[in-house]
């Protein structure tokens, strides 16, 4: 093959095709002058390779035929363009997929609360394993309400807030174990039963009350939710249907994901709400409306918005494009 001779030849339909590539909004019939000529290009390359190897005119027909293959594919979107779908769609859906195991977790964790408190002021023994009587009547009186304004208000409420964090990240990264989420959920859920039993305990179970709920409701549900999603990617493992262990692992992996990024945002707002709001001496009402009002927004994303996202076929997932074409299994 006379490799100048191909150049001449073809210089015409490479330019056109240089042309086509670079056509911002090309019509259908561009569009099908665009394959062809990539056909016709890629037979050149693979004769030019064939014949005289690694050359400049075949470095120059792979770099047209690379930006045709980006023109013809897609190309990844910008990631400050993808945020709309990520908050409209992906994540309230992948948020709706938890709903009923959200709601198991948060029975069960008030049920252990519950118990843990009764038990231990009902029982002398048990409370007073906790501390001294006067210890225990300091806290009630003084130092749990004081928690809330020891600390300036903004150190305060990114303390919380990276702590409530980092507790949800854990129940969605180790949730592959079973254990993990269920360990933390008990944890949590023990320490605010002793809380509250302690109080209960020397007459101030309104002073619980009242100062867990302005932030509380918000940022339990939080961590009802990671708790979830953790159990989630655990039964994918446990049980992948057709799937290979791996590929459910992967799907529930990266949905799940999109909830722990979601949630770090709820806790921001709750941790907010717990250095701003529940330490100031505003009537009980508007502090527990504010609470009530955070958490009724996050269950309208979740329930509402995501509903909507998951019945117009969203899973929560990454899109096909970004994973790669589905692998078909039968069954």
């Amino acid at each position: 093959m006379d490799l100048d001779a191909l150049t001449a030849a073809r210089r015409e339909e490479w330019a056109r095709f240089d042309e086509l590539t670079r056509v911002r909004r090309p019509t259908g019939a561009e569009v099908d002058e665009l394959v062809t000529r990539y056909r016709a290009a890629s037979a050149d390359l693979a004769e030019m390779k064939t014949s005289a190897g690694r050359t400049p005119q075949g470095d120059h027909v792979s770099t047209l035929l690379a930006r045709a293959r980006l023109r013809l594919t897609g190309a990844p979107e910008n990631v400050l363009r993808q945020l709309p779908r990520f908050f409209s769609l992906q994540l309230p859906a992948a948020l709706y997929r938890l709903r009923w195991t959200t709601l198991a977790v948060a029975v069960a964790f008030v049920a252990v609360a519950s118990l843990v408190a009764a038990w231990i002021a009902r029982d002398p023994v048990a409370l007073a394993s906790l501390g001294s009587e006067a210890q225990l009547e300091y806290y009630a009186d003084e130092e749990f309400a004081g928690y809330y304004t020891e600390n300036p208000a903004a150190v305060f409420a990114g303390t919380v807030w990276t702590n409530n964090a980092w507790i949800a990240a854990q129940c969605v990264l180790f949730g592959i174990s079973g254990v993990w989420p269920i360990m933390v959920l008990v944890q949590n859920a023990v320490g605010v039963g002793t809380a509250a039993a302690v109080l209960f305990a020397f007459d101030a179970g309104d002073v619980f009350v009242l100062y867990i709920l302005p932030h509380g409701l918000l940022e339990l549900t939080s961590i009802f939710v990671a708790g979830a999603a953790g159990l989630h990617i655990f039964w994918a493992w446990i049980a992948p249907g057709p799937r290979s262990r791996g590929e459910a692992l992967a799907a529930a992996g990266r949905s799940l994901a999109a909830v722990a990024v979601g949630l770090v945002l709820a806790l921001l707002v709750a941790g907010l709400i717990e250095g701003f709001v529940t330490g100031q001496p505003w009537p009980w009402p508007v502090k527990i409306g504010i609470g009530a009002l955070a958490l009724g927004g996050f269950l309208l994303y979740m329930l509402y918005v995501g509903g909507r996202a998951a019945h117009a076929g969203e899973t929560g997932d990454l899109t096909e494009y970004e994973t790669g074409t589905a692998r078909l299994v039968a069954g």
